[in-house]
């Protein structure tokens, strides 16, 4: 038996791979569990998914505070 998910909204499209997979932030319920927020590469029918993040609200939150306390200019990646 196969893992079940539900996209319970699109949010958007972060990035896209040479063979054409996009790094798309989503919420999504995972085997009809409370969504979450889910990080991840997605083939464009949405049937075929690379390894992701997944967060509930308060890691999420924790996480932007993260990203607005840095200057992401100044870091070298």
């Amino acid at each position: 038996m196969g893992i079940k998910f539900d996209f319970v909204e699109k949010l958007g499209s972060i990035g896209e791979g040479a063979k054409g997979w996009k790094k798309e932030v989503n919420l999504i319920s995972w085997n009809s569990r409370k969504a979450k927020l889910d990080i991840r590469d997605w083939d464009e029918t949405h049937e075929k998914m690379g390894k992701g993040l997944t967060l509930n609200k308060e890691e999420a939150k924790k996480l932007k505070e993260l990203f607005n306390s840095i200057d992401l200019d100044e870091l070298d990646f």
